[in-house]
């Protein structure tokens, strides 16, 4: 009795463990779930401990007690173009801990002997694929994405102003989790669920001025998760005029049309 037990338990637990490994990937395929590069080389930057010395984010570093400084530098709100003339040198700077240009200059060495903290060669730890998205990630934290037209900029500016980006992420390119939501996480505005979420500038203006819109909040399945995810769209129509609701739709919509990707950054030099 007991090896008859045993014969048919073991293929049945064997079978459970498979079930709890491939539930995340099956559940992502169904789903659509969708991961851009962007968050890719957040993840990268994570894994590569990027952020244990330039700080959450890239928001700002750690003491660096001999450097020019003081600490080590972050990489957002347009600190790249102080330290890097071309995005080829942003590479460098991954693969090599500093651009041949720098590398070249005797100063650079000095400077880097009298400090404390040197950046680290990720050569031969990072794929090309890694790197790219790496990249991905430094440009839309960077700040140096400038949109083409004044309305068009007016709508970044806002954007940052309201905190649009800390929930949609970097250049909206998809944020965090959002536990109970239909996905698990708070959409992007760059690819299939922003086409799902927003049909016309009609949905996209409702979404803004009232935080959701008539037709997920009236489809019986839709709303159940619009109620049960804890993150939710909040409603600006109180904190908007119609200038500036025009502009933010204008940014929308730029960068969902993700001409700006493949532009290079706004260096200054």
């Amino acid at each position: 009795m007991t090896k008859w037990l045993a014969a048919r338990i073991w293929p049945l637990g064997v079978l459970i463990l498979v079930g709890i490994f491939a539930y995340p990937y099956a559940r992502d395929l169904v789903l659509g779930v969708e991961v851009t590069p962007v968050q890719r080389g957040h993840a990268i930057a994570v894994q590569s401990g990027c952020f244990t010395c330039h700080g959450p984010d890239g928001a700002g570093g750690v003491k660096n007690p001999g450097s020019v400084d003081g600490e080590v530098p972050g990489f957002i709100e347009g600190t790249v173009m102080m330290w890097v003339k071309s995005e080829d040198e942003l590479r460098e700077y991954i693969l090599d801990g500093a651009p041949a240009r720098k590398q070249a200059d005797p100063r650079h060495k000095q400077q880097m002997e009298a400090q404390l903290l040197a950046m680290p060669a990720y050569r031969g730890y990072l794929s090309e694929r890694q790197l790219d998205d790496l990249i991905a990630y430094l440009r839309a934290v960077s700040g140096l994405i400038v949109p083409p037209d004044d309305i068009t900029a007016q709508g970044q500016d806002l954007a940052y102003r309201f905190g649009c980006l800390k929930c949609h992420g970097p250049m909206a390119a998809g944020g965090g989790p959002n536990p109970g939501s239909f996905k698990g996480y708070i959409p992007g505005w760059w690819g299939e669920d922003f086409r799902d979420l927003v049909r016309s500038d009609a949905e996209l203006r409702e979404w803004i001025v009232e935080g959701q819109i008539a037709r997920l909040r009236d489809h019986p399945i839709a709303s159940f998760f619009l109620q049960w995810q804890r993150v939710s769209m909040p409603a600006y129509r109180s904190f908007l005029n119609e200038s500036q609701l025009q502009a933010l739709i204008a940014y929308v919509k730029w960068i969902h049309a993700g001409n700006w990707r493949d532009k290079p950054l706004d260096l200054g030099h």
